[in-house]
């Protein structure tokens, strides 16, 4: 079995919805499909849920009219039966009914906010459900709020995930096509939740641990992830194939099409994930997973908005415990570090949260000098397989970036991830001048030593 995940793109029109009925008819095995809301569906819920929670009963009422009547004019066009189209209408009126009776209640609260935006799910599922019975087809809609479940810190439980994810599907033997909903699920208290990282890709991931599923696909509107940023850089392509940490190392680093947190359930099960393109399902896409034969750097990703903090120890050489403080400061206020570079008494860290950054430098100004903080800093995140017996890979990178300053280097603490921070102004220089000599420099060499 195999676990497919359409994002809000992908079934944000019914002739893209048409579509993916035809990608599942193409693929022989049995499927789970995640979907996702349809494309703005859940900001236009969020905007009704200010207003609810403003008291603004009148501008509730005008966006709630306004958004089922986007919902009116799909089915009219997803469907093309009578039947197919009283079946979309009942949904319809059905769930914004239910909409309307949770935007009444006051105070609204986060109760109810998590209720209304989960909605989005609700209704895209219903009514492809309702599309694929309309058209004969074997499958069946599995609610997430069924099995999908997160603990009081908001982790998904895994073991129960999985118990009556199993339970369930045995059910239901006799389907060749299972939906259900991405992003949301249910909290201790048994209310209505969500998964917030990674949404309904990480949706996707968890399912298809629980069921040691042969693949998940995860179907965007990109043909898979590409060596380095194409909005900023000319000559990007897709990746072919990636490790679990190489694919998490990108995602975390800026690589847009995945949230780092999405690969996890996978990665501890050892199911290969696949990224697809929905306007291009002909295209190979990029394959993650434990092993991969590609070449030794696979790309370049930069995130933005970093904050470095030098500290200088005030006591003397090798005085111990020095660290520990340090970090016990950052953990105290939830502020998770990014680059670490240390000398005997020196540590540089840099950070993209500096909420409570006043605070942090305050308490670490009791035992420790700090330099200025350097703003607007980006970290270019260099990924492949840097394994020990490699040889030369720093040699390149940094002779790329001969002529731009870099500020901090941190390269050995992991085997897939070459990481320089530099200021933001040199951001798209940086990106572009990587990508030209890490993998198109060999390229552009032989071209100019076979020349006749």
């Amino acid at each position: 079995m195999q676990v497919w995940k359409f994002g809000g793109t992908s079934v944000g029109k019914p002739e893209r919805m048409h579509s993916i009925r035809e990608l599942l008819n193409n693929d022989p095995n049995r499927k789970i499909v995640v979907l996702s809301a349809l494309s703005g569906s859940t900001n236009a819920l969020i905007a009704i849920g200010e207003a609810a929670k403003s008291y603004d009963d009148a501008k509730a009422a005008a966006l709630i009219e306004e958004l089922k009547n986007h919902y009116d004019l799909f089915i009219k066009e997803l469907y093309s039966t009578p039947e197919g189209l009283a079946a979309g209408q009942q949904i319809v009126d059905s769930e914004f009914g239910f909409i309307k009776s949770v935007v009444s209640v006051k105070p609204f609260t986060i109760k109810q906010e998590k209720e209304l935006v989960a909605e989005g799910e609700i209704l895209s599922t219903k009514m492809f459900q309702a599309y694929l019975e309309e058209k004969g087809e074997s499958s069946v809609l599995l609610p997430a709020l069924d099995f999908m479940r997160i603990d009081a810190d908001g982790e998904p439980e895994l073991a129960t995930i999985e118990e009556k994810l199993v339970t369930i599907l045995n059910q239901y033997t006799d389907k060749q096509t299972i939906v259900t909903q991405g992003f949301i699920c249910r909290n201790p208290r048994e209310e209505v939740d969500n998964l917030k990282r990674g949404g309904s890709d990480y949706t996707a991931s968890l399912i298809g641990g629980a069921i040691r599923a042969d693949e998940i696909q995860i179907w965007t509107d990109i043909d898979g992830m590409h060596n380095n940023d194409p909005r900023i850089v000319k000559r990007t392509f897709p990746i072919r194939e990636l490790t679990f940490e190489e694919a998490a190392e990108l995602a975390y680093f800026g690589a847009k099409i995945l949230h780092p947190s999405t690969i996890t359930p996978a990665k501890l099960r050892g199911v290969p994930v696949r990224l697809k393109n929905t306007m291009q399902p002909e295209a190979p896409g990029t394959l993650i997973a434990t092993q991969t034969s590609d070449r030794d750097i696979k790309a370049i990703a930069a995130k933005d908005n970093i904050t470095a903090i030098y500290i200088h120890s005030t006591r003397m050489l090798n005085a111990y415990g020095f660290l520990r403080r340090v970090f016990e400061i950052f953990e105290k206020y939830k502020t998770p570090v990014d680059m670490i570079t240390t000398s005997e008494v020196s540590v540089s860290v840099t950070i993209d949260n500096s909420e409570n950054l006043e605070q942090i430098s305050a308490e670490l100004r009791e035992f420790a000098d700090l330099e200025e903080h350097d703003r607007d800093q980006n970290i270019i995140c260099i990924v492949g397989n840097f394994s020990a017996d490699k040889e030369g890979i720093a040699l390149k990178v940094l002779d790329a970036m001969k002529n731009i300053p870099i500020r901090m280097i941190s390269y050995g603490a992991s085997e897939h991830n070459l990481s320089l921070l530099i200021h933001s102004k040199y951001k798209a220089e940086a990106l572009n001048v990587l990508n030209e000599r890490l993998f198109f420099y060999e390229d552009a060499m032989k071209d100019i030593f076979t020349a006749p």
